[in-house]
């Protein structure tokens, strides 16, 4: 039995790899919002008609991380003719201004693009804004600890440096928040903070905060 067992699985598989019985018939695209469909189809570059055993799944999906505003993508066989491709965009957390417009960059810091600013999205303000830089990276992580409530009202982060970073808001009063460490209690500390009238907010020491 055992010898039946083995050419049967060789005889499967040499169907499912040289035939065009389990082959690619569809291709679906999940997850795009900005990004097009048909520019991940074009770099995937996955024939229909090619057996699903001989596609390179991992070769596809290094492709289409090509595209600039791709964060994450997960190429998938999906059994009997199906290729699925999942991909997670890059999403705007701040903008930086530049001669050539204003670039956006994601969580991670990376600049993706040059286009305007979807509402909402804060000024980024550093000597050299960019992967890799620590300011930035200072700045962001500020803004990603700060509570909805509070983050939403930010109309510009500045990082001088990482432990002199500021926030201002929409209606012009600014918030100190100084470095990144004890963030959590900052942020708790200055949303009751901003019912008192005032400009500048200093939460650099939440447990000593002061309002001017």
């Amino acid at each position: 039995m055992v010898p039946l067992v083995l050419v049967c699985v060789v005889a499967l598989a040499a169907v499912a790899w040289f035939t065009p019985v389990m082959s690619v018939r569809d291709v679906e695209v999940d997850g795009v919002e900005t990004v097009s469909s048909d520019e991940v189809l074009a770099v995937l570059d996955v024939p229909r008609g090619q057996p699903l055993l001989r596609v390179d799944t991992g070769g596809a999906a290094a492709r289409v991380a090509q595209i600039p505003k791709v964060e994450s993508v997960r190429v998938q066989r999906m059994y009997p003719s199906t290729i699925r491709v999942t991909v997670t965009e890059r999403k705007p957390v701040v903008f930086v201004d530049a001669p050539d417009g204003t670039h956006l960059l994601d969580k991670d810091a990376v600049d993706y693009e040059v286009a305007p600013p979807p509402p909402g999205v804060p000024r980024l303000v550093t000597q050299s804004p960019g992967f890799g830089d620590p300011n930035t990276e200072a700045a962001l992580e500020v803004l990603s600890s700060m509570p909805a409530q509070l983050r939403e009202q930010v109309g510009e982060v500045s990082a001088d440096s990482i432990s002199h970073i500021s926030a201002t808001l929409h209606d012009g009063r600014v918030v100190v928040w100084g470095g990144t460490e004890k963030s959590e209690r900052k942020g708790a500390v200055t949303l009751p903070l901003l019912t008192q009238p005032g400009q500048t907010y200093d939460v650099s020491s939440p447990d000593l905060p002061t309002v001017r």
